[in-house]
């Protein structure tokens, strides 16, 4: 499919502060006691199911996914940004990363045990998230595991004025209602098995959602009755 235009702001941005980005942004290790439970406990799921490697989309500088990686994962990451990919490949060589974009995949159909998009989805317009969670379908093998992290509103759009470094950006950020996001996963086939939803707390300003779903070994699994 043609690229859709948002993406020109989103690497563009990202491509601007990537190294500010990598500078600020928390290691995994750092992070509280939920988020890392949470990852941990991808980990294990995707690892106990070994259906496949493992895709962090949005990987950013590559935390995340050598993160994953440490935690046994067979993991590699995505990232429209280049400056992200650049860094990422500097600071974790054995690793594997590579440009692209959430709306193409240029991965097979079945080809992956897990999904991880972790506060990546964000920027995708909500029209255009059923073709985003329409590629974790395809890409997904029959059983594989999605989880998705990232902040959610009221269907708030948002464009920040500056970020990492004090950096000029132009992308939005969309803040959707956690229910919609959860029905466009059905929609899409995949099976939601848990939803976490964290208010506020200590001076944080966000709402954050995780979903946990599973692209079911049968088509069955995933029509209305």
């Amino acid at each position: 499919m043609t690229e859709p235009t948002y993406l020109a702001a989103v690497r563009e941005s990202y491509d601007t502060v990537a190294a500010d980005y990598a500078a600020r942004v928390s290691a995994p290790a750092e992070l509280d006691p939920l988020s890392r439970a949470l990852l941990a406990a991808f980990a294990e799921i995707v690892e106990t199911s070994d259906r496949g490697p493992v895709a962090d989309l949005g990987c950013g500088p590559g935390k995340v996914t050598a993160h994953l990686a440490e935690l046994g994962v067979p993991a590699f990451g995505i990232d429209v940004s280049p400056k992200m990919i650049d860094l990422a490949r500097e600071a974790y060589p054995d690793l594997r990363f590579t440009v692209g974009s959430m709306t193409g995949l240029e991965l097979d159909d079945d080809q992956l045990g897990g999904i991880l998009a972790y506060y990546s989805t964000h920027h995708t317009p909500p029209e255009l998230l059923p073709v985003v969670f329409a590629e974790f379908h395809r890409t997904l093998a029959p059983g594989g595991h999605l989880m998705v992290v990232g902040h959610v509103g009221n269907g708030e759009r948002r464009r920040p004025a500056q970020a990492y470094g004090g950096h000029p950006v132009t992308y939005d950020s969309h803040l959707l209602p956690p229910a919609q996001i959860a029905e466009m996963l059905g929609r899409a086939g995949l099976a939601v098995s848990a939803r976490l939803v964290e208010e506020p707390d200590q001076g944080a300003t966000r709402t954050i959602a995780t979903f946990m779903a599973r692209k079911p070994d049968a088509v069955s699994e995933t029509r209305p009755r």
